[in-house]
C-alpha cells in the first residue's frame, strides 16, 4: 500500500520541521510545499502554524495558499490545520483586528481575565481536552472522553455554530473549542 502523500503548507512561518517529521514517522509521505501547484496532487494538506495571524493571512494571500485552503476544503478533500492552522479559517481574529478565510462563522478572541483570578496569558501547560461524539472519526486514541495535552496560546476559536466542534476545553471561565471536524477536515488549537 503506497504512502499517502501530504502537502505541508511552508508559507515561511509555523513549526514546518517537527511537523513534517511527526507525519513521517506515522507513515506519510510528508512533503513541504512553497506554492499551491505543488499541493494540487497531494492526498491531504496540513496547515500547521504558529506565530502572529496578522503575518500568517499576509503570508497566505501573497504566495496564493489563503485560495488553495479555501478551494481545498470546499471541495471536500482531506485538510488538517493545526493551531493558528485552525485559528485561520475563522471569519475574525481581534489579533490585530483580522479577516481570516471565513471558512467557518465565529471568530478568534484573545484570553481576558480579571486579576483576581491569577490566571495568565497565555495559556500555557497540560490541560483537559474532552472530545465529544463524532459519527465521522472511528479512532480508539481519539474517542470520547478526556485526554490530556500540552497548550500555548493567548487566543482560542469562538464558533457560532457548534455542530462541528469536536473537543472542547476549559481555561478558567472559558470553554473553548479546542478541535473542529467537518468530514475529512480536522482541526486542533492543540500544538502539541
Amino acid at each position: 500500500m503506497a504512502q499517502p502523500v501530504l502537502a505541508i503548507i511552508d508559507y515561511g512561518m509555523g513549526n514546518l520541521r517537527s511537523v513534517q517529521k511527526a507525519w513521517q514517522v506515522a507513515g506519510a509521505d510528508a512533503r513541504l510545499v512553497d506554492s499551491p501547484d505543488q499541493a494540487k496532487l497531494a492526498d491531504a494538506v496540513i496547515f500547521p502554524g504558529q506565530g502572529a495571524i496578522v503575518d500568517a493571512m499576509v503570508r497566505l494571500r501573497e504566495t496564493g495558499f489563503d485560495a488553495l485552503i479555501r478551494d481545498w476544503i470546499a471541495a471536500d478533500k482531506p485538510f488538517f490545520g493545526i493551531c493558528l492552522g485552525l485559528q485561520a479559517l475563522f471569519e475574525f481574529s481581534e489579533e490585530g483586528n483580522t479577516p481570516g478565510l471565513g471558512i467557518f462563522p465565529g471568530q478568534v478572541r484573545r484570553f481576558q481575565f480579571d486579576p483576581s483570578q491569577g490566571l495568565k496569558v497565555p495559556h500555557m501547560g497540560w490541560n483537559t481536552v474532552q472530545f465529544h461524539h463524532n459519527a465521522h472519526l472511528q479512532s480508539d486514541e481519539l474517542s470520547v472522553g478526556s485526554k490530556h495535552y500540552y497548550f500555548v496560546h493567548s487566543y482560542y476559536a469562538s464558533p457560532t455554530q457548534q455542530q462541528h466542534v469536536w473537543a472542547t476545553t476549559e481555561y478558567g471561565s472559558v470553554r473553548f473549542c479546542s478541535a473542529l471536524n467537518r468530514g475529512p477536515l480536522l482541526c486542533n488549537s492543540i500544538p502539541s
